[in-house]
């Protein structure tokens, strides 16, 4: 069975969008991967095809209806070991542990919200988990979909030219990624670490490790005090 993304939407037609193209467009198109794209609207009753109303209590913007939301995803007829996603300003942020746990398996459901939200009795009546890309808010979220099942689709074998490129990513272990360089050996005065083209696989490592650390302590304090940091580490870059 193929990892499956079912994207329940309101505007079909941005979709597969930055999906169709590069690795996740090469994997969707040689099967190693599906989209299916539904539109909310066609789960409508009435002769405006009407999705949202005003917000009970009042305020500003419209609130996508429960009764409409819950039968699309109920058309959508998905397994139940498919997990049912929201994206969602409010929700669980998005990390590369939530990203390979969704990858390993058999892909999930995933409801692009509009507006100034989702009516909460159908994301208690559907089980759906909030799931937030960042501490801003879109227009809607199909852009947080789209990133979110593009961490998903690279980690599926066979997606990525050298499975070994996804193990020392930023995040995979709770750290960012040490700095990359490449010919030419000299830039503007600028030249490659010499312990890179030293040979010294060992050493490469270390130096690695060392800026991968000493970059998550400066750039995210927050992802280094949740490893507990690591006393007695000390980087290259360290005075």
């Amino acid at each position: 069975m193929i990892w499956r993304a079912t994207v329940l939407t309101l505007f079909p037609e941005m979709f597969p969008g930055p999906l169709g193209v590069s690795l996740a467009g090469k994997a969707l198109g040689s099967g190693v991967w599906a989209l299916e794209t539904r539109d909310i609207r066609a789960s409508t009753t009435d002769k405006h095809r009407s999705v949202d109303d005003t917000p009970a209590g009042g305020g500003p913007g419209m609130v996508l209806r429960a009764d409409v939301l819950a039968a699309a995803i109920d058309a959508a007829e998905i397994a139940p070991d498919r997990q049912r996603l929201l994206m969602s300003p409010r929700g669980r942020p998005l990390t590369q542990s939530m990203v390979a746990e969704l990858a390993a398996g058999p892909g999930p459901l995933i409801v692009c919200g509009r507006f100034e939200g989702v009516d909460q009795r159908v994301i208690e009546a559907r089980n759906l988990e909030e799931v937030s890309v960042g501490d801003y808010v879109l227009s809607g979220g199909e852009i947080a979909a789209m990133a979110l099942i593009d961490a998903c689709v690279r980690l599926l074998p066979g997606v990525m030219g050298k499975q070994a490129s996804g193990v020392d990513e930023s995040f995979s272990e709770g750290l960012l990624e040490y700095p990359q360089y490449t010919r030419p050996q000299e830039f503007e005065g600028r030249t490659i670490p010499e312990v890179l083209v030293s040979g010294d696989h060992a050493k490469v490592a270390a130096w690695r490790r060392a800026e991968a650390e000493a970059l998550t302590r400066a750039r995210r304090p927050d992802l280094w005090a949740a490893r507990g940091g690591q006393k007695g580490t000390k980087s290259t870059t360290d005075g």
